[in-house]
């Protein structure tokens, strides 16, 4: 990869937005792309770099965007040889084989709420480079020496979080609260402008007040089935500190959409509000 892609995908990875990088991994006969040859594909179809031009290149950004999508790689081959069944129209003659990476965004998280479970979180997001802010209205709970390694701590009340965040740039909010109606009126807001993954630290009773409320106030179920609640991964967690283990593994395991779970940590289902554990902050 040459400089200008390497600055590209570092830029993209500090941006905390996903990518797809194809490259040329192997090269027979006479093609336009050699072996090392590479592209990446932003979310929105724009390339950086190049992995041979015309309709090879068209092929393989299409295949990007299907990665996008499977948020998973693959090794693809093509003949360009238009005379070949399945070749690209091509008269260059030559075989490539082209790597799809997809490339996850790098989390980037917004906890709302101060408290223990937060500022567990914020021992072990840094050491796997995952980004956070942190907000609360409570000046005391947001101090630098409470959390030195947060991107921005800010003191904020609910209704003014994405006036002061921008919610399109976090790829998880968790409402880490103590305050219920204060955890309710960002999670309405959320619901509204928050595009990414929500999780709720509450006890079924709070849970079931808080979603009662929202349905009444107009808020349908399936929207409220995008939040995460409990949340992490099933582990037993019940110190603050487990479940930050719990929920810095779900995390990675939601980088990870492919990899063999083993069953100790199974896959859950969506959670059902009539159903769910709650955990206390």
């Amino acid at each position: 990869m040459d400089r200008k892609l390497t600055r590209e995908a570092l830029r993209l990875m500090e941006l905390h937005q996903a990518f797809v990088r194809a490259t040329v991994v192997r090269a027979t006969g006479s093609v336009p792309g050699k072996v090392g040859a590479s592209m990446l594909v932003r979310g929105d179809g724009s390339t950086t770099g190049t992995v041979g031009g015309a309709a090879l290149e068209e092929q393989v950004k299409a295949r990007a965007l299907e990665a996008f999508r499977s948020r998973g790689g693959d090794l693809l081959h093509f003949d360009l040889q238009a005379w070949k069944p399945g070749g690209l129209p091509s008269l260059c003659g030559g075989s490539v084989d082209i790597a799809i990476e997809y490339v996850p965004a790098r989390p980037n998280v917004l906890l709302w709420g101060g408290g223990h479970v937060a500022h567990a979180l914020a021992t072990i997001l840094p050491t796997l480079e995952y980004d956070y802010s942190v907000a609360d209205d409570r000046p005391e709970w947001v101090g630098a020496e409470r959390f030195p390694t947060a991107d921005r701590r800010e003191v904020v009340a609910p209704g003014a979080l994405w006036s002061v965040f921008d919610p399109a740039s976090f790829t998880h909010l968790y409402l880490l609260g103590y305050d219920a109606m204060k955890d309710l009126e960002v999670l309405r807001s959320a619901l509204e402008k928050f595009p990414n993954e929500i999780g709720l630290i509450a006890s079924s009773a709070k849970r079931e007040h808080m979603y009662s409320t929202l349905r009444t106030q107009g808020v349908r179920r399936e929207a409220l089935a995008r939040v995460r609640s409990p949340v992490g991964l099933e582990i037993g967690a019940e110190s603050p500190a487990e479940i930050a283990v719990s929920v810095v593994a779900e995390i990675v395991r939601g980088m990870h959409p492919d990899a063999d779970v083993p069953a100790v940590l199974p896959a859950r289902p969506a959670v059902k509000e009539e159903d769910a554990r709650g955990r206390s902050a």
